[in-house]
């Protein structure tokens, strides 16, 4: 009976021991990552209330994160809101509930699928573009020559890019919540035959003020997650080109990962204030 005590506690203590390997460089990784992060974005409100804002750079970013994205999220948009229509059809025809498609397929929409879906197609394609740009800079050392030629690189990068995110993001899920209702329109009279006007008369009786405004507000959070981790990913980039293709994977990963983040936070704040 000692035996198989002592035994017990042997294999306990050599489970702790690896336990604590494995997890206690892993927990101090991820600590000072954090706190790394906050002192970026600490830095980057900074940076943002002094004078002399590269307005030309932002605008740019604008245009690259916003326009060259739109035919992206408008298609993707559109199948997102076709495919749901089709799939939901069978459900509600089951019970009766055929004429709710509008409604349940609009809300759904425009709650959570299309901000969500949105800032998860930026985190894959802004979040990566960003961290492989900055990283490729940072590697070619091309950030540390504009700061020796007095040039502000983080007023100028990453500034710039994480405003444009935050600003523009809301704008491409506002493009794809009518797009998708739009795909959803086609999708109801696949199978049935229903008009333009009933289709929105529909749609608008089911959506209210606090299904819209909780989901744009997530928005800005969704860009600057999205615009601050790609940037911190790429200018803090390391070991050369290899690093480049870490930034860009690692900003991707932990800018998805802070959307479904954020998006459970925003659920949580919407149900305590009575808004759902």
């Amino acid at each position: 009976m000692l035996d198989k005590r002592h035994l017990f506690l042997t294999v306990h203590e050599a489970y702790l021991t690896i336990i604590n390997i494995v997890v206690s460089p892993l927990n101090t990784k991820f600590f000072s990552e954090t706190g790394n992060i906050v002192k970026f974005v600490a830095r980057f409100f900074r940076e943002l209330f002094r004078q002399h804002q590269e307005v030309d750079e932002f605008l740019r970013q604008c245009y690259w994160v916003g326009y060259k994205s739109l035919p992206l999220v408008g298609t993707t948009a559109f199948i997102m809101g076709l495919v749901l229509t089709i799939q939901s059809r069978p459900t509600l025809v089951e019970f009766g509930a055929e004429s709710l498609l509008p409604a349940m397929v609009s809300v759904s929409l425009i709650r959570e699928i299309s901000p969500v879906i949105t800032a998860l197609i930026c985190a894959g394609k802004v979040g990566s573009g960003m961290g492989a740009e900055l990283g490729s800079m940072r590697v070619t050392e091309q950030i540390d020559a504009m700061d020796v030629s007095g040039t502000n690189p983080f007023r100028y990068l990453i500034v710039t890019r994480v405003l444009a995110t935050t600003l523009t993001l809301p704008i491409l899920s506002s493009f794809s919540n009518a797009i998708s209702l739009y795909g959803g329109y086609l999708g109801v009279n696949i199978r049935g035959e229903v008009s333009w006007h009933l289709y929105w008369t529909q749609v608008f009786n089911a959506v209210s003020f606090g299904d819209v405004l909780p989901s744009l507000i997530k928005t800005f959070f969704f860009g600057f997650a999205i615009g601050v981790i790609g940037c911190y990913k790429g200018y803090n980039s390391k070991k050369g080109t290899e690093g480049v293709g870490r930034s860009a994977n690692s900003a991707v990963v932990v800018s998805s990962l802070l959307v479904f983040i954020i998006d459970l936070v925003a659920v949580q704040i919407t149900d305590l204030l009575g808004l759902t």
